[in-house]
């Protein structure tokens, strides 16, 4: 994809956008960056990139462009965005931009949940089947990063959401996994059909020659290429478990008590990645080998510390139901949970029966504290807090030698809180100041 001579505007000026911006520039494009944001946003861009701050949809209007690049963080089908779209002869995100220049292996990784540890695990098994591995995209370094480096590793292991997704046209991973599915991000999309609609776009460009690895019993329609599946609860699938055993093929791969990683969850989340790194012919003793010392992501059912025989427990990437739910399922203590955050739209109400089973008490914060007090409470004794360390003070005063305090909060934090990693850092600090 030569640039040499076209006008190339990137819409966002974070992580995203800047490096798509380097990439543009670098391939010769006549680059422009756009944000909302004043000039603050924009230190440190690098030189040759002409910079837009406090964009508007009339800016966009007036913007003619051969492509228009779009970081995941701006809505799609939004008017800032749409302004841009109009004048563009190409519009698209950024992952579909870096794969463009990018020749290696691709292991793609969607799901509502699960997608960080996978992608971490991925990265982890591939090199530690000799093959250079980058793991990037929704997990936090962009693609395009990756693509600016001298020296491209072999593979990289590309955490995809929704939003990345939405603004592919001919990206096509080697190996494309899907996680799971339940509702998330109603905030952003119109219905569920849409959310689900944009995380299946992953497999509308494979061939024959490639693989695609599927939770047992998700229903994801035709796909092309060759079909490997996983589950912990479902029997029938290539990849099982027993006990705490991974098997495949009727043999055993690993035990997870040879692991730092525990729950149902996490051996769906080994399972993926043990199949994605065999298609691309990584042992299974390497993949194995690979997972001794791996401690999962933080945020994700981190134990922070035990108090009086107490656990407790961050969870704060838990930002939807299904992530709840498996935090839920995973505990083995009697558990107080503290959930709340940000309003996205989400029904609540089928999380009643598991909450009658596996909870003792709820503490509810941020802006959905009163919805959800009013809900759970019909089923177990729920408190509101004002914010976060007076939940912690609240749990603690219910919790008895033996539980859990399990901080899942089931929705997004940005309500009180620029993101979950912030949000389970103040969790953590409050946890410590405990006495």
């Amino acid at each position: 994809m030569n640039l040499t001579g076209q006008k190339v505007a990137i819409l966002g000026a974070g992580r995203s956008g800047r490096a798509a911006a380097r990439l543009a520039l670098r391939e010769g494009g006549e680059t422009s960056l756009y944000d909302t944001a004043e000039e603050g946003a924009f230190e440190g861009v690098v030189e040759g990139v002409q910079c837009h701050p406090g964009s508007t949809v009339e800016t966009g209007q007036s913007c003619r462009a051969d492509l228009v690049v779009i970081s995941p963080g701006i809505e799609t089908e939004g008017k800032f965005a749409q302004a841009f779209a109009e004048g563009a002869a190409e519009f698209i995100g950024e992952t579909e931009f870096a794969a463009r220049y990018y020749g290696g292996l691709v292991v793609g990784i969607t799901g509502t949940n699960g997608k960080t540890t996978t992608t971490e695990l991925v990265e982890r098994m591939m090199s530690g089947g000799g093959v250079t591995c980058a793991a990037c995209g929704n997990y936090g370094r962009p693609l395009a990063d990756v693509v600016l480096e001298d020296n491209h590793p072999n593979a990289v292991s590309l955490e995809l959401s929704s939003f990345q997704l939405e603004t592919i046209s001919t990206f096509r991973p080697d190996v494309a996994v899907w996680l799971n599915f339940s509702p998330d991000h109603m905030d952003r999309y119109r219905s569920v059909e849409q959310y689900r609609a944009a995380k299946l776009r992953i497999f509308e460009n494979l061939e024959g020659g490639d693989t695609a690895v599927v939770r047992q019993g998700q229903d994801v329609g035709e796909i092309r290429g060759r079909r490997v599946t996983f589950s912990a609860t479902e029997g029938g699938g290539d990849y099982e478990l027993q006990g705490t055993a991974v098997l495949s093929e009727g043999r055993e791969v690993l035990d997870l008590e040879a692991t730092q990683l525990r729950g149902i969850h996490n051996a769906e989340n080994v399972m993926a990645a043990l199949a994605a790194v065999r298609a691309l012919g990584i042992s299974r003793t390497a993949a194995a080998s690979a997972l001794a010392g791996y401690a999962p992501p933080l945020h994700r059912c981190e134990l922070i510390r035990t108090l009086d025989g107490v656990e407790y427990i961050n969870d704060s990437k838990a930002t939807n139901l299904h992530a709840l739910e498996a935090a839920l399922l995973s505990q083995t203590r009697p558990t107080i949970l503290i959930a709340g955050g940000k309003q996205k739209g989400l029904n609540y109400e089928p999380l009643l029966p598991l909450l009658a089973g596996t909870t003792r008490e709820v503490v509810v914060f941020g802006e959905i504290r009163e919805e959800l007090a009013a809900l759970f409470s019909q089923i177990v004794p729920t408190q509101p807090a004002d914010n976060l360390e007076e939940a912690v003070a609240l749990a603690r005063r219910a919790a008895t030698h033996g539980s859990a305090v399990l901080f899942s909060p089931g929705t997004s934090s940005f309500d009180m809180f620029s993101g979950y990693e912030e949000r389970g850092d103040s969790f953590r600090a409050a946890v410590q100041a405990l006495r």
